[in-house]
């Protein structure tokens, strides 16, 4: 996908992974809607804020009406409780997994039509190593992001004759607000992540691996359970 002119609609733009997406696609000549719950917190030069709250469909529903011109969805809004599945609140449970999967579901649904009346273009999922990989302490953020990656394979067939390319990007701990815990020879830089993000995107990548441990995991993904 030509990423110079196109329309890109980025939830979770005011910080993170996401304001690196955002000031990245503009500097590459796109426009961009920055989405995020509070828009008065965007403050990157050259793009327009959005309202758009991923757990509130009539958020997701007006943020759709006014970027109609929208050709590129980046799905990037997400948290992390660290909530356990057995012995963790219910409550976190479900947060993580309308955020982290119901969120994107409906916000692509949302733009299918917008994206397709526009004749076609791509959606770019941010998942995570966790994806495929699932600690136990972890275990509600894995499961959402392992159901996301199921709803990219599945959109990626449904919306391919939509005209509509469907990717993932998978990634480890970056230097964000979410992994402040994390020694920082262990973080790789959110920047560089965006960048091959992007490069993922321009060339039609279903998936895009952006550090080693996800290159690493994912190729360990037919050994048996037991071998780990």
């Amino acid at each position: 996908m030509e990423l110079k002119d196109a329309v890109a609609v980025v939830t979770g733009a005011n910080r993170g992974l996401g304001r690196h997406l955002a000031t990245q696609l503009v500097e590459r000549g796109a426009n961009v809607y920055a989405a995020a719950r509070r828009p008065e917190t965007v403050d990157l030069p050259g793009v327009t804020p959005l309202r758009l709250d991923v757990t509130d469909e009539e958020s997701i529903r007006a943020a759709a009406r006014t970027a109609s011109d929208a050709t590129l969805l980046v799905n990037n809004a997400g948290i992390s409780t660290a909530t356990p599945l057995i012995a963790g609140g219910l409550d976190a449970v479900r947060l993580e997994m309308e955020t982290n999967f119901f969120g994107p579901l409906a916000v692509t649904r949302a733009f299918t039509p917008v994206i397709e009346s526009n004749g076609g273009g791509a959606v770019l999922n941010i998942l995570s190593v966790l994806s495929w990989l699932h600690p136990a302490g972890l275990g509600s953020y894995a499961a959402a992001k392992a159901a996301a990656w199921a709803l990219t394979d599945a959109a990626r067939e449904e919306l391919a004759p939509r005209g509509i390319i469907v990717s993932a990007l998978h990634v480890g701990y970056m230097d964000t607000d979410m992994a402040a815990g994390v020694p920082a020879d262990q973080k790789t830089d959110p920047a560089e992540v965006a960048a091959q993000a992007l490069y993922g995107i321009e060339t039609g990548l279903p998936e895009i691996l952006a550090d080693e441990t996800t290159r690493y995991v994912r190729q360990s993904l037919a050994a048996s359970p037991n071998a780990a």
